[in-house]
């Protein structure tokens, strides 16, 4: 299981994460939504283990995260702002990871290369935004890691790249019982993808559902032309109308 029990963070007099609950069960894909600065790429931080809270915890299978070698290799990690050596290749960048990762699988590695078709003797630094982050992705994925986690992997990625992506992830969550944390500013995005969503608010969470009940206890409180509510019109009335706290029944 994958948690942050009462994570609270603060940068210069700015409360990031004020208390959070999050609950992600083994084998769940997990859409974390909010709008940009409510706290989503903090809580994956403290979850991949670079940063460490003021008060509470991020917590693997019931361990702390931060400094801690052994979950840390359980991890594939994709941030927002993707960072690679300058000099590095996606080869060069592979044979990196196989020397971090106990799990390493060579074979998926190379499938992923073919299947994105990326060069994998360029230098990543010069691949453009969208190769970068099917390169962070392939990196992420041959790990086979037990937990994987993305901030806003959706940004810079065409349709037809990210149905391959995704049916690579949902597999393993089938296989191996992978758990899955997503973020994202749409929930829209999350449909037929995650199977559960949290959603955050000025780093509190509001909201915890799986993602077909949330529909249906929806379908009936927000004004719509449409029938059932649109899953946007759904997030802007949670947004506007629930109250800061956690509700998670």
């Amino acid at each position: 299981m994958v948690q942050t029990k009462n994570l609270t963070k603060t940068f210069d007099n700015h409360t990031a994460l004020n208390g959070l609950n999050l609950n992600i069960s083994e084998g769940s894909i997990y859409g974390l939504v909010g709008v940009n600065g409510s706290g989503k790429t903090t809580v994956i931080k403290h979850l991949a283990g670079v940063l460490r809270g003021d008060t509470g915890q991020a917590c693997i299978d019931g361990v702390d995260v931060y400094d801690n070698a052994a979950t840390k290799a359980k991890i594939g990690y994709v941030p927002d702002d993707l960072y690679f050596f300058p000099q590095y290749n996606l080869k060069m960048l592979g044979r990196f990871y196989q020397n971090m990762y106990p799990t390493w699988c060579n074979q998926r590695f190379d499938a992923l290369i073919q299947l994105l078709e990326l060069d994998p003797t360029r230098r990543v630094g010069r691949f453009s935004k969208g190769m970068q982050k099917q390169a962070a992705l392939t990196l992420a994925l041959s790990i086979k890691p037990q937990v994987l986690l993305l901030d806003e992997p959706i940004d810079g990625l065409d349709p037809i790249v990210r149905k391959r992506i995704f049916q690579w992830i949902i597999e393993d969550v089938a296989d191996r019982k992978m758990t899955v944390l997503i973020s994202s500013h749409n929930l829209k995005e999350m449909d037929g993808i995650c199977d559960t969503v949290g959603i955050i608010k000025s780093g509190k969470m509001l909201m915890e559902r799986d993602l077909d009940t949330l529909k249906c206890d929806m379908a009936n409180q927000v004004e719509s032309e449409h029938l059932p509510p649109t899953l946007d019109e759904i997030f802007v009335h949670i947004y506007e109308n629930v109250n800061g706290g956690n509700d998670n029944e």
